[in-house]
């Protein structure tokens, strides 16, 4: 069994109304980790950034607004759908980008015939996998504190 998907796309930085830039974003998402998918950055002149979230906010953000807190994801025009926006946030520092809707609804099509949305809690390993991730943190904070 295939255990990852990835995809790159080109969006649009919207650096402010006046400024943006294309830039190439790596989409990828692993049967480790099924609930996730982690879009990395590749921003000209910094290290690559990699955001990671919910896939279901995805598949939500591509036909309506939606997401809380860090990751807003929505249509650009909520009559055409043919753009979608991400919006980042940490702290007070904010990211925007503009993404065609095709590509992304491409990747998430991949996804789910990998692992059909819903379906994320029957993998064998994830239990093990979340199991083994919940120890090492906890085993880290105890050796940092």
């Amino acid at each position: 069994m295939r255990e990852s998907v990835q995809a790159e796309v080109m969006m649009s930085f919207l650096v402010s109304e006046e400024l943006s830039f294309r830039i190439p974003v790596e989409l990828r998402y692993e049967t480790r980790d099924p609930y996730a998918v982690r879009l990395t950055f590749h921003l000209p002149g910094d290290a690559p950034v990699t955001w990671a979230f919910g896939r279901e906010l995805l598949v939500d953000g591509v036909g309506r607004p939606c997401g809380d807190g860090d990751v807003r994801i929505g249509p650009a025009d909520n009559e055409e759908l043919a753009e979608v926006l991400i919006r980042l946030q940490v702290g007070a520092d904010r990211a925007l980008f503009r993404s065609s809707t095709a590509p992304l609804v491409a990747f998430l099509d991949r996804t789910d015939k990998l692992v059909p949305l819903g379906q994320e809690g029957a993998l064998e390993d994830f239990d093990a996998h979340l199991d083994e991730a919940l120890d090492r943190i906890l085993a880290e904070e105890q050796s940092a504190g």
